[in-house]
């Protein structure tokens, strides 16, 4: 069982940067892989990033290719998304989520979920 709690949302102007955080409690958080996901009102959970166990592969969905980064640091527990050059459709509450394997980029494959925070860009 894993558990995941995101922080580091909040209000950003056009053009600013914010660093999210996942921070996660269970047994052998350093075995998943993690992904990022976000959901604007009226719209589907999409996805945003994701980061293998050992943190040597990463992807990112083409919206935010060159913008964000995902990381890690394991001896934490923690995973990281640095957003840079932030926009005003990047506004949504964003989840991490894990699961055991390879990385994914559907919202299906994953089992344990945050309960998400919000990112506001203003433009």
């Amino acid at each position: 069982q894993v558990q995941l709690v995101e922080s580091g949302g909040g209000l950003a102007q056009a053009g600013g940067s914010l660093r999210l955080s996942c921070a996660a409690s269970g047994r052998a958080f350093s075995s998943y892989g993690v992904g990022w996901f976000r959901q604007a009102p009226g719209k589907e959970r999409e996805f945003v990033a994701a980061i293998t166990w050992n943190g040597v592969n990463t992807y990112y969905a083409d919206s935010v290719k060159g913008r964000f980064t995902i990381s890690r640091d394991n001896a934490k527990n923690t995973v990281y998304l640095q957003m840079n050059s932030l926009k005003p459709e990047d506004t949504a509450v964003y989840y991490c989520a894990a699961e055991l394997g390879i990385i994914r980029v559907e919202d299906y494959e994953y089992d344990y979920w945050g309960q998400g925070t919000q990112v506001t860009v203003s433009s």
